[in-house]
């Protein structure tokens, strides 16, 4: 890590935030990710966000698909708050939006809820590190390409292997763990890693564990 919190960014965390429960879908620092926004309660979310600071949390719920039962379903202590830095309205009413990651943050407790959307307090003490660029190297860049490249082959996926060669170590590694169809416990053991290097050998090792599955004959697990 670089030495010297941005002191910017530490002054616009909030003490309370906005939370969007999507399972399967997770943020990490620095990242972007496109969301279509079509439910009234996120529909209003992000009308309040844009006339706010922006930020809204991404957490992801503890069961699969728990976001379509309303505002009681158990989620995971850990999110990352990111701020709209793209947005625009489709002629059907939906909000396209891009959160550019931010930091991310414990949950602390959940808060009263508006317009039909949840809150929470967040905690952002633990993870201040992340507004600093990430300087660190992946464990293992080589390794790293080839476990998720034969994880894409074995699943019929294609991606632009040239153009992932070229990213830093930090984009490569984000860009990957985001993208990589993983179950949420994966998902969330990644956003929670201490640092880069972890989050790579992390990362490369469930791309094993599928690989050495399918080699088995066996349905890779997620769970």
């Amino acid at each position: 890590m670089t030495s010297g919190v941005h002191r910017p960014l530490l002054g616009t965390l909030p003490d309370s935030l906005a939370v969007f429960p999507l399972s399967g879908a997770f943020l990490l620092p620095r990242a972007r990710l496109p969301l279509n926004i079509f439910e009234p309660r996120y529909l209003k979310m992000t009308e309040n966000a844009l006339a706010s600071n922006r930020m809204i949390g991404m957490v992801q719920p503890r069961e699969n698909g728990a976001e379509t039962f309303g505002n009681t379903a158990p989620i995971y202590d850990v999110g990352c708050a990111g701020r709209i830095t793209s947005f625009s309205e489709t002629n059907d009413g939906r909000y396209l939006i891009e959160l550019t990651g931010l930091c991310r943050f414990r949950v602390r407790c959940e808060l009263e809820g508006i317009e039909g959307y949840r809150r929470v307090e967040p905690n952002f003490h633990p993870y201040l590190a992340d507004l600093d660029d990430d300087s660190g190297k992946a464990a293992d860049r080589d390794r790293l390409l080839a476990s998720v490249r034969q994880f894409f082959e074995n699943r019929g996926m294609t991606a632009d292997w040239s153009a992932l060669g070229e990213l830093p170590d930090e984009a490569l590694v984000t860009s990957l763990a985001m993208v990589t169809p993983l179950g949420t416990p994966e998902k969330q053991a990644l956003l929670e890693c201490d640092d880069l290097v972890d989050r790579c050998r992390l990362l490369v090792s469930l791309m094993e564990f599928a690989a050495h599955e399918s080699q088995a004959g066996t349905t890779p697990s997620c769970h």
